[in-house]
């Protein structure tokens, strides 16, 4: 719903700035001889897609090195977790069994010789 509430406006400028702005532009590129002719607002929304592809690629590169942190630290965390699961077994096979924590309600079960 939110959503929403954000992009409408947005969405109502975009189509009336589309509705305005319908005369025909010439666009050329310098060092070519070519021109290209098309609506004034298809000419800015397309230069609005490759300015937010251009900035969406420049912090995607931007946060190249903070992903690949992040992935040698989660690796090294799993490393660290299977490391402590086995030092946890190994000190639970050298001490026996732990007695329950207190305060739990549990009580061992003593059998009487009979």
């Amino acid at each position: 719903m939110m959503l929403w509430i954000l992009l409408a406006p947005l969405l109502l400028l975009l189509i009336l700035f589309g509705l305005s702005n319908r005369q025909p532009v010439a666009l050329h590129l310098w060092p070519f001889d070519v021109a290209w002719v098309a609506p004034l607002s298809v000419a800015m929304l397309i230069v609005a897609c490759i300015a937010f592809l251009f900035g969406a690629l420049i912090a995607w590169l931007a946060a190249l090195p903070h992903r690949r942190r992040a992935r040698r630290l989660e690796e090294a965390g799993r490393v660290l977790e299977a490391e402590l699961t086995e030092l946890r077994a190994r000190q639970a096979r050298e001490v026996g069994a732990a007695a329950p924590p207190a305060g739990t309600g549990v009580m061992p079960l003593r059998r009487s010789a009979a």
